[in-house]
């Protein structure tokens, strides 16, 4: 995985959704292995309950701009200070069918226990790049959105976690970016 590839990226914006979301993708170096953070959800939330995704969540007032949004959650959620993240860039905004602009941001984070604020998290994963790169560990179908018409949902299952949805379609940017994986299928519909 070649993060130096995240950064001299030029990513695209979305700005016409109603709702502004930051994201942070962090990355863990560990015994010479590269591993991605993600939180699984509360099944207490409203929305995307149980499912997999990267510590991150809606733009508030006081933030100054959206990268602050994706450190203030990342330490709300999983309790990671925003001085220890390393950023390195970004990748493409998303659109969600929740009607959100989602803005990833990738950084290294050091290698050390978080822990997930209950009420929001149920669990925090850490999931090895090459057991995501794994093709034994992905799949996808396609689907007809009523929005959207035809789409591709990927699915990464490692560790008994199943990553899909708005973070998948994130991921697979992600490792198209940083590696030589590419997903035989694309969600090029929208962003």
């Amino acid at each position: 995985m070649d993060l130096r590839r995240v950064a001299e990226f030029s990513p695209r914006s979305v700005d016409d959704e109603p709702r502004d979301a930051g994201v942070l993708i962090p990355v863990v170096e560990r015994d010479d292995r590269l591993f991605l953070i993600f939180t699984k959800r509360s099944e207490d939330l409203g929305k995307h309950a149980g499912q997999m995704s990267f510590p991150g969540g809606g733009y508030e007032p006081g933030d100054a701009d959206i990268e602050e949004t994706a450190l203030r959650e990342a330490y709300e959620e999983i309790g990671l200070l925003p001085e220890e993240v390393e950023l390195v860039g970004r990748v493409d905004d998303i659109r969600t069918i929740t009607e959100y602009a989602v803005t990833p941001f990738v950084g290294y984070v050091p290698d050390r226990e978080y822990h997930p604020d209950e009420r929001e998290v149920a669990e925090v994963a850490l999931l090895a790049v090459d057991a995501l790169l794994d093709p034994e560990n992905y799949r996808y179908e396609r689907r007809d959105h009523p929005y959207y018409g035809d789409i591709v949902i990927h699915y990464f299952t490692v560790d008994g976690f199943t990553v899909w949805g708005a973070t998948a379609r994130i991921l697979v940017q992600l490792l198209e970016l940083t590696t030589d994986w590419r997903a035989p299928e694309r969600v090029d519909r929208r962003v």
